[in-house]
């Protein structure tokens, strides 16, 4: 299902040198059937020009607030509430800024704050900038006022530093403008989703871990809550902005994820993509461990809590749905299959994470969804295509349950 097809998108692009990305975005909204209405600030200009952007939209520029043609007619009005959606590409600090403190002194800020649509923003900027409290605080002002932000990522930029303010790619944004388009079937439901890895203490430095990113589980809560869904997102140490819309609890410890899974039941369905430890250390150490030449340190293990199995065999306050994803280096299917009889859960998604797949840390999965109802083998997608997969699976379950 194409859910651009037909929709009105106006697309405000400011100054920055993301600014020659929002002519792929055009370009790939037009392919999915969208109406793109560009307007740009002027600065905007000195990085696209509004030929290009016209010639690509098959639409007029719109980048004067006091044009007399537009005007007489309440232009800026009539922009602000003709779209479906307002998209910001690139929105730089200033704009941002511009928008959280209500000012109106061109017509894009002046159509953000007339408007009664919903608005997106692709933030771009120096890390510095986006670390400004100034800004976090501005960020924060368009959040509670409903504004929603992509991004940023993290990455290379144009000056050449390192960090979080790198505008998200423009199939990032693509996707986010799709999910805002979906439907919200599952409002009104609680979802409880654990995501990235623990981190087990040898003593204050050292740790036990392992290479989870935390995607899977973020692409699976941002798909829940383009739904309609309450989210409740408890996440491992990870270098990811946490899905905006979703109640965050940040733990480090299998102990922390433990408790706090326990503490946000009930929940309807609980989704367990994080990488838990099977041990942690039986005596972690207070003080920094020495390195000596003629001894080397020896560590006694024990196994952490299931987390997963203690959700699937509740009693009481037991998910409707619960599902378990299983990291697998061989016999993957034979493995999901004992997983899923001896945890108790609804369903098992196992994946390949042998050095090579890039599944750990990559942007890529190959799933193996096994349940009592069957083996379902996934080719190799994006992470953010498996979340579709599996979400709309899962809302097919409860529809189930509710016949």
């Amino acid at each position: 299902m194409n859910e651009l097809n037909g929709k009105r998108i106006l697309l405000g692009i400011t100054g920055g040198i993301a600014a020659y990305k929002s002519l792929d975005l055009i370009r790939k909204l037009k392919d999915k059937g969208s109406m793109v209405t560009p307007v740009m600030t002027q600065s905007a200009e000195n990085f696209v020009t509004p030929m290009s952007v016209s010639a690509l939209s098959q639409e007029k520029v719109f980048n004067q607030l006091f044009d007399l043609t537009d005007e007489a007619e309440m232009g800026h009005i009539e922009l602000s509430r003709s779209a479906d959606l307002i998209i910001v590409v690139p929105a730089s600090a200033d704009f941002i800024a511009k928008t959280a403190t209500g000012q109106a002194n061109d017509l894009a800020s002046t159509i953000i704050l007339a408007t009664d649509t919903n608005v997106l923003m692709a933030p771009a900027m120096n890390v510095r900038m986006w670390e400004n409290p100034l800004t976090q605080k501005n960020v924060k002002t368009l959040d509670n006022n409903g504004i929603k932000f992509i991004g940023p990522n993290q990455g290379q930029m144009a000056c050449g530093e390192f960090g979080f303010g790198r505008m998200a790619e423009v199939d990032e944004i693509l996707e986010e403008i799709e999910l805002y388009f979906c439907d919200k079937k599952l409002h009104g439901l609680h979802f409880l989703v654990t995501s990235g890895p623990t981190r087990e203490p040898l003593d204050p430095v050292r740790f036990i871990g392992n290479r989870s990113s935390g995607l899977q589980g973020e692409a699976i809560a941002k798909e829940l809550i383009a739904k309609g869904a309450e989210v409740t997102f408890v996440t491992g140490p990870v270098d990811l902005e946490p899905p905006r819309g979703s109640n965050v609890i940040r733990v480090e410890t299998a102990d922390e994820m433990y408790d706090a899974v326990h503490s946000s039941l009930p929940a309807d369905v609980a989704i367990f993509t994080a990488a838990v430890a099977d041990w942690k250390i039986k005596n972690t150490n207070d003080q920094k461990l020495k390195k000596q030449t003629d001894k080397l340190p020896t560590f006694d293990l024990i196994e952490n809590k299931d987390i997963l199995a203690s959700v699937s065999k509740l009693k009481k306050n037991r998910p409707k749905f619960v599902m378990g994803f299983a990291a697998e280096t061989g016999n993957i299917l034979e493995n999901a299959k004992s997983k899923l009889k001896k945890k108790g859960c609804d369903c098992i998604v196992a994946n390949d994470v042998s050095l090579g797949t890039k599944t750990m840390g990559g942007t890529e999965n190959t799933a193996i969804i096994v349940s009592e109802f069957g083996i379902e083998k996934l080719p190799t997608m994006s992470k953010r295509a498996l979340a579709k997969i599996l979400v709309n699976k899962i809302s097919q379950s409860l529809e189930g349950m509710d016949d």
